[in-house]
């Protein structure tokens, strides 16, 4: 027979746990994650023409772009993650920097700058790792992709990022 207090010590250990896994980390930035609320069509415009429809969580909050993807693996080849506004809190275009801490796939990071076009692409970064991803200029939003999409898309810098309510929100 168990006794009740055990069943409570392992109930209260399974609520730490569960817990500090829901908890972003805000000190690195948003690489990994919970789904955000919202879902909208994010259109890639190749420079030939080409278009490339994403099917897009929004992270809006604070703690919606510090989670991110992290933990997840069901991540599909046409699933995205924007963040924007970034930063959450407005203030204006500025450097990203976001890293792999606690996301297990492999993701394509896009960095978009305020005129929609991509600044930077950085391919396959590594998971779980907490080297920072920088943008390298300041940027208006990002857009995390499963890793190894853009190049096979034949996504590159310059192309043409596009969402509903963009710059007017």
């Amino acid at each position: 027979m168990i006794r009740t207090g055990v069943i409570r010590s392992a109930l209260a250990a399974a609520m730490v746990l569960a817990l500090s896994a829901c908890s972003g980390d805000s000190s690195g930035n948003a690489s990994a994650g919970t789904a955000a609320a919202e879902r909208i069509s994010v259109t890639i415009t190749s420079a030939d023409g080409t278009k490339h429809l994403f099917n897009t969580e929004r992270a809006i909050t604070r703690e919606q772009q510090d989670r991110g993807y992290m933990y997840r693996t069901d991540i599909g080849a046409d699933d995205a993650m924007l963040f924007y506004p970034y930063p959450a809190e407005g203030g204006g275009p500025r450097e990203a920097s976001f890293w792999m801490k606690n996301t297990p796939t492999a993701l394509d990071i896009i960095f978009i700058r305020p005129d929609g076009s991509i600044a930077r692409i950085a391919e396959n970064t590594i998971p779980y790792s907490t080297d920072q991803v920088r943008s390298g200029e300041p940027v208006a939003a990002v857009l995390e992709v499963l890793g190894g999409r853009t190049a096979e898309l034949g996504i590159s810098p310059g192309d043409k990022v596009s969402w509903p309510g963009q710059g007017g929100d």
